[in-house]
C-alpha cells in the first residue's frame, strides 16, 4: 500500500494498526485485517517486519533468535535521551521528509461576524426542528465552502510527483477533503488522523455534514477503514480550536495543498479569523493560492447564495437569531412570495442601505432638541416599515454588510443603538460633506461615541457649579437692575460650560488664546465666568460707569454694555493659563465675525523673518452667533468662504449658534427661508452638530466632537445650540405680545441648573448643598455690589477722554543706490523661469524709468513696499486682483507661460528683514476689510492694506469702515489708523497703536487699510 493512497500524514496511525495486528489479528477490524492478510505490507514505510520485532519473543516455528548485541561499556548516549520508536519514529520521518517540498504561504484575514450570525441562526432553527441532532459548526462551514472554492481553483488539489525519475503533475478526478481529527489512542496518548470525505464535490451541505460527522465519529472510535484514508487531494486542519491565531502547517510529500483556519478573536470590536494557504510551489502559485483564499473569503460572506444553499439543503429558512420565531423552510416557494429567496435578500439589504442613509441623512428631523417640549417633524423614510424590514428580516442582516459602527451583530441589534445617536437629544448634519474621508471618519467617531464618554463625578458637580454661577448672576441682574437691558443668557445658559469645554480642549492641544466674537445675548455672563472680568467691572456699567458725554468730541462717548469686549485670562482645570479675547462688537450683530478671523490669523502668523510662518495650533477662534442673524445677515456666507482661502484660513472655528428660536419677535418661519438656521454653513461643507441646550452631558459631548474635528481635519464646525430666550428681546420687551403660546410653555420650564441638580440629587448633589451653593453665589453678588456703591460715592466720576498726541513726520526718503538694488531685486526670477513676452518688456521699461524718470505708480509703490522690507516692517497686501492689479499694472507676481509656476520677486528680495504676504481675496468687501480691520489689530506694528477692485466696490463694506474704522476710537477706545498711499519718494508706514491696559482689560483695536480707487480709461491707479 502506498504512501500516496494512505498519505504520508496517516503513516503513523496504519503503523499502530499494524502493530495490533501483529499483536492480535482479530483486534483490527475486517477491512485492516484482509489489508494486512493480503501481505501487501512491503510498500508501507517504516513498520516491523515481523510479529517477533513487536511482541518481543519468539513464534513457535520460527528461526534460531537473533543474540542482542552486548551493551558498550560506555553508553555515547547524553543523560535523558530516549530512542524514538514506532509511531513517533515515523512522525519524525515524515517531518523530516516534509522539508524536502518547497512551500509557500498565503495568509487572509477574514471578518467572521457574518459567519458567526449564519452559524448561529442555523442552529437555532435546526433546533426548531426537534430533537434531530444536527449541529452546524464554524469548520463544518469552512470546510464545505473550501470545496467550493476549489471548484472554482482546481489547481490547489494538484500534486507533485516524480515518475521515472521526472517531474510530473497529477490531476486528481474530483475533490477528496482530508480532516485532521486528533484522536486519543488506547495508551492514552494523542495522534492525528486524517479521514478523507470523497468526491465532496458532487455533495450538498447535508450531505456533506452527514459524511464529516460520520468520518469523525469513526476517527474517535477507532473505527477507520483503510479506504477511509484513500482519495485526499486537499486538507483542512482546525488548530483555532485549541487557540491557535494562526499556524504553517507541514505540507506532506504527494499533497499539494493544506488549509489551515485559526482562532477567531476580537479586533477592535470585529471577529476576525485567519486562514492559511500552505501549497507546494512547484505546481501552485502564489496568486493562484491568493485567489483562492478571497474565493473562499466571499463564500463565507455570503456570495453566490452560500448560506442560503447550505439552509436549503438541511430544510430551514438560514435566517434569524436571539429568540426569533423559526420555521422550516417550505418545500416549494409561497404564492404570497412573487420573487426568489435570493431576489428577497437583495430586496432587504437595500432596504436596510436605505434605512441606514436615512438615518444619518435625515436621523435630526426625529430627534428630540427642543427643550420647551415641541415634537420633532420626524421623516418617513426613517420608518423599517414600508421599507418590508420586519424584524425577523432585519435580524437576517449582518449589520457589517451596512457599514455600521454601532457595537451590533445585525440590523435588529444596530437599529436602537443608530436610532438614539442620530435621534436623542444631540443629532448631526455631516453627510452633505464632499470629503469621503470627512464622512467616514465623523460617522464613526459618532457612532462609536467617541465624543461621548461619560463624564466622572467630580466633572458632574463641576458643571452643576458652572451653571449656579452662570444662573445666579442673572437672577441677580434681574432683581437688581429690573428693567435694564442685559439680553439675559438664560434659555441657552449652557453656552459658558460648552465655552469652558473648548478653552480646555485648546489649551490642552497647545493653544495660548482664544479669540471670540459675539453678539449682544448672553455677552455678561460670558465677560464674567470665560473672559473672566471682575462682577464689579460688570456691576459698574450697570451703576453708570464708564461713558463721556456724547456732545463732546473728546469725550469716550462708550457703548452699551453687552457690546463691549475684554482681554482676560482663562487658567483651566490643569492649571495652564489661556490668554481670552472678546472683541468690541456693535449693533451689527455678525459684523464681527471677520474682525476676529483676521485677529486670529495675526496672532497665528510668525512675522519676524523674512517669510511669514503660521501655526493654526496656537490660537484658536471661537464665534458665537444668534439664530436669526446667522441665516440673515449676509457677512456670515462671507466670512464662511474666507475658511479654506490661502491667504485667509486660520485652521478651523468653532462656531455656536445661540438658538432662541426666535429673531426679536419674528418666528423662525417668516425670517429664514430654511429648516435650520444653521443650513447655511452647509454649502460650505461644514460638519452641523444640533443640540438640546437642557442636555448638560451632549452640550459638552457636542464640543467635544467638534473640536476633534477641528484638530484632524483643520475646518470650521457649526454647533446649534438649541435652546430658548426666558425673557423678550431685552428684559424691557413683553414677548407674550408676539408669541404668547411659547411664552406661556418658558414660564412653565425650569432652567437648565434645576433639571441638572434634580439628576444628580440621585446620589451625587443633595438638593440642600444644590441650593446652598446658588445662595453663597448670591450672596457673593451682593456683597460685591455694595462694595462699589461704596466706592462710587467717593470718587469722582472722572470721564474718559481721547488723548491727543502731536507726531512728526517721520522721514520716508530712501537713497538712491538702495532704490537700484531693490529695483534689480524686483526684476530678478530664478534660472528656468520664463516671464511672459509681452510682460516682460513691460517690467524690462522698469530699468530705464528708475534712472530717465517718468515712473509709473505701481512701479514706485513696489520699491516702497521693498524698502519698507529691508527696514523689517512686515506688510500684507490683499484684495480683489491685488496681485495682478486691476489695471495690469502691478505684477507683483509672475506666471511661467510654460508650466504656470509662480514667482514672487517681492518675497525674496536680498537684505529682507520682514516678511511681505501678498494674497487675492474673494470677491467680498464686509468680510475681506473685516479681516484686515482684525489683522491689523493684532499685528503691530505691520503695514496692513487691503484694496478693492474699483472705489465704489468699498460700499460693500461700510459697515466695517463705519463701525469699526472710524467709531472705534469714540465707543471703544480704540484707536485707527488710516493708511497713506506709498510712494518711492513720499512713502508712509502707519503704525497700529494700542492702550496697555492691565488683564482682564478692554480690547484696543486700530487698522491701517487702503481702498484703491481707479479709472477704465487711463489703465493707471490715481
Amino acid at each position: 500500500m502506498s504512501e500516496f493512497v494512505f498519505g504520508t500524514h496517516n503513516a503513523a496511525f496504519v503503523q499502530v494498526m499494524y502493530e495490533q495486528y501483529l499483536r492480535d489479528p482479530a483486534s483490527v477490524g475486517e477491512e485492516w485485517r484482509k489489508l494486512f492478510d493480503n501481505g501487501k505490507t512491503a510498500e508501507l514505510p517504516i513498520i516491523p517486519s515481523d510479529r517477533a520485532e513487536v511482541i518481543g519473543r519468539r513464534e513457535k516455528g520460527d528461526g534460531p533468535p537473533i543474540p542482542a548485541e552486548s551493551p558498550s561499556p560506555i553508553s555515547h548516549l547524553p543523560a535523558g535521551a530516549t530512542p524514538i520508536t514506532g509511531p513517533a519514529a515515523r512522525l519524525v520521518t515524515n517531518m523530516t521528509e516534509s522539508l524536502t517540498v518547497p512551500t509557500a504561504t498565503s495568509f487572509r484575514d477574514i471578518a467572521a461576524l457574518t459567519l458567526d450570525a449564519r452559524r448561529k441562526a442555523l442552529n437555532a432553527q435546526l433546533a426548531q426542528l426537534g430533537p434531530t441532532g444536527k449541529k452546524v459548526s464554524f469548520t463544518h462551514l469552512i470546510a464545505f465552502g473550501i470545496i467550493q472554492a476549489v471548484k472554482q481553483f482546481p489547481v490547489m488539489t494538484h500534486a507533485f510527483q516524480e515518475i521515472d525519475g521526472k517531474p510530473h503533475r497529477v490531476t486528481p478526478q474530483g475533490i477528496g477533503l482530508g480532516l485532521a481529527v486528533d484522536v486519543e489512542r488506547k495508551d492514552g496518548s494523542r495522534g492525528l488522523v486524517v479521514p478523507v470525505i470523497k468526491h465532496a464535490e458532487a455533495m450538498d451541505f447535508a450531505a456533506f455534514h452527514q459524511t464529516y460527522e460520520a468520518l469523525v465519529e469513526k476517527a474517535r472510535t477507532n473505527k477507520l477503514l483503510p479506504d477511509d484514508f484513500a482519495g485526499g487531494t486537499i486538507q483542512l486542519t482546525n488548530p483555532g480550536t485549541i487557540g491557535t491565531v494562526a499556524s504553517v502547517p507541514r505540507l506532506m510529500k504527494g499533497q499539494g495543498s493544506i488549509i489551515a483556519t485559526g482562532a477567531i478573536r476580537d479586533i477592535a470590536g470585529a471577529k476576525v479569523m485567519t486562514i492559511s494557504s500552505t501549497y507546494d510551489h512547484r505546481i501552485i502559485q502564489g496568486a493562484e493560492s491568493g485567489s483562492f483564499l478571497r474565493r473562499l473569503e466571499g463564500l463565507l460572506q455570503g456570495e453566490e447564495r452560500f448560506y442560503e444553499q447550505v439552509a436549503e439543503s438541511l430544510g430551514v429558512t438560514g435566517r434569524g437569531e436571539k429568540g426569533d420565531v423559526l420555521s422550516a423552510a417550505p418545500s416549494r416557494p409561497s404564492p404570497l412570495s412573487p420573487l426568489p429567496p435570493a431576489a428577497d435578500d437583495l430586496k432587504h439589504i437595500a432596504a436596510a442601505t436605505a434605512l441606514v442613509r436615512a438615518i444619518r441623512r435625515l436621523g435630526h428631523r426625529a430627534a428630540h432638541l427642543d427643550p420647551l417640549g415641541s415634537p420633532p417633524p420626524g421623516d418617513p423614510s426613517l420608518d423599517p416599515g414600508p421599507l418590508g424590514l420586519t424584524p425577523d428580516a432585519m435580524a437576517r442582516i449582518p449589520a457589517d454588510v451596512l457599514r455600521c459602527y454601532v457595537p451590533a451583530a445585525t440590523l435588529a441589534d444596530a437599529l436602537p443603538q443608530l436610532t438614539a445617536t442620530y435621534c436623542g437629544t444631540i443629532a448631526y448634519e455631516v453627510e452633505h460633506i464632499a470629503s469621503h474621508e470627512e464622512r467616514v471618519w465623523l460617522r464613526r467617531v459618532i457612532e462609536a461615541g467617541e465624543h461621548r464618554k461619560p463624564l466622572s463625578a467630580d466633572d458632574k458637580r463641576s458643571l452643576l457649579s458652572r451653571l449656579t454661577l452662570v444662573d445666579t448672576l442673572e437672577r441677580f441682574l434681574q432683581r437688581a437692575y429690573l428693567g435694564q437691558k442685559r439680553f439675559s443668557i438664560e434659555g441657552v445658559d449652557m453656552t459658558v460650560p460648552m465655552l469652558d469645554t473648548a478653552l480646555e480642549l485648546a489649551a490642552a492641544f497647545g493653544a495660548h488664546k482664544v479669540v471670540m466674537g459675539m453678539a449682544h445675548r448672553g455677552r455678561l455672563n460670558v465677560l464674567a465666568h470665560v473672559v473672566s472680568l471682575p462682577y464689579e467691572a460688570i456691576l459698574e456699567e450697570f451703576e453708570g460707569g464708564g461713558a463721556g458725554s456724547a456732545s463732546d468730541p473728546e469725550a469716550v462717548t462708550g457703548d452699551v454694555k453687552y457690546h463691549l469686549g475684554a482681554e482676560g485670562t482663562y487658567k483651566t482645570t490643569k492649571g495652564k493659563e489661556v490668554t481670552v479675547s472678546l472683541l468690541s462688537n456693535p449693533s451689527h450683530l455678525e459684523a464681527v465675525n471677520p474682525v476676529v478671523e483676521g485677529w486670529t490669523r495675526a496672532e497665528q502668523t510668525d512675522r519676524s523673518g523674512a517669510e511669514a510662518k503660521y501655526d493654526v495650533s496656537i490660537v484658536l477662534p471661537l464665534l458665537i452667533h444668534g439664530d436669526a442673524a446667522f441665516a440673515g445677515q449676509g457677512v456670515v456666507a462671507e466670512t464662511f468662504n474666507l475658511a479654506r482661502l490661502r491667504g485667509y484660513t486660520t485652521g478651523g472655528t468653532i462656531h455656536f449658534i445661540t438658538n432662541n428660536q426666535i429673531g426679536f419677535t419674528t418666528d423662525p418661519r417668516d425670517g429664514r427661508s430654511t429648516d435650520y438656521s444653521s443650513d447655511l454653513a452647509k454649502g460650505f461643507d461644514v460638519p452641523i452638530i444640533h443640540v438640546n441646550a437642557d442636555d448638560p452631558e451632549a452640550c459638552i459631548a457636542a464640543v467635544r466632537l467638534a473640536w476633534m474635528y477641528r484638530e484632524k481635519f483643520h475646518g470650521d464646525v457649526v454647533i446649534d445650540i438649541v435652546g430658548y430666550r426666558r425673557w423678550g428681546h431685552n428684559e424691557g420687551d413683553e414677548p407674550a405680545y408676539t408669541q404668547p403660546l411659547m411664552y406661556e410653555v418658558i414660564k412653565k420650564t425650569p432652567p437648565v441648573r434645576e433639571k441638572y441638580a434634580a439628576q444628580l440629587a440621585e446620589g451625587l448633589v443633595t438638593p440642600e448643598a444644590a441650593k446652598q451653593e446658588a445662595e453663597a453665589a448670591y450672596a457673593k453678588l451682593t456683597e460685591v455690589q455694595q462694595a462699589l456703591k461704596t466706592r462710587r460715592s467717593r470718587s469722582s466720576g472722572e470721564e474718559r477722554r481721547i488723548v491727543r498726541a502731536a507726531v512728526a513726520e517721520p522721514e520716508t526718503g530712501v537713497a538712491a543706490d538702495v532704490l537700484t538694488r531693490l529695483n534689480e531685486g524686483l526684476l530678478a526670477v530664478p534660472d528656468g523661469f520664463t516671464v511672459h513676452p509681452k510682460l516682460k518688456r513691460q517690467l524690462e521699461r522698469r530699468r530705464e524709468t528708475i534712472v530717465q524718470g517718468g515712473m509709473e505708480w505701481a512701479h514706485a509703490e513696489a520699491l516702497a513696499f521693498g524698502s519698507l522690507l529691508l527696514e523689517g516692517s512686515p506688510i500684507r497686501l490683499t484684495g480683489q486682483d491685488v496681485e495682478r492689479g486691476t489695471f495690469s499694472q502691478r505684477h507683483l507676481v509672475l506666471h511661467d507661460p510654460t508650466n504656470d509656476n509662480r514667482w514672487a520677486p517681492i518675497q525674496h528680495l536680498p537684505g529682507a528683514r520682514a516678511p511681505f504676504e501678498l494674497h487675492n481675496s474673494a470677491l467680498s468687501e464686509a468680510a475681506c476689510l473685516g479681516f484686515e480691520y482684525g489683522y491689523a489689530t493684532a499685528a503691530h506694528p505691520a503695514l496692513v492694506l487691503w484694496e478693492a477692485q474699483y472705489g465704489d466696490f468699498a460700499n460693500g463694506a461700510e459697515v466695517i469702515i463705519d463701525q469699526f474704522i472710524v467709531a472705534g476710537l469714540a465707543k471703544w477706545a480704540a484707536p485707527s489708523t488710516p493708511a497713506r498711499a506709498s510712494s518711492a519718494t513720499s512713502r508712509s508706514a502707519p503704525r497700529a497703536t494700542s492702550a496697555s491696559p492691565t488683564a482682564p482689560r478692554r480690547r484696543s483695536t486700530s487698522t491701517c487699510c487702503v481702498v484703491r480707487r481707479g479709472t477704465r480709461r487711463s489703465g493707471r491707479s490715481s
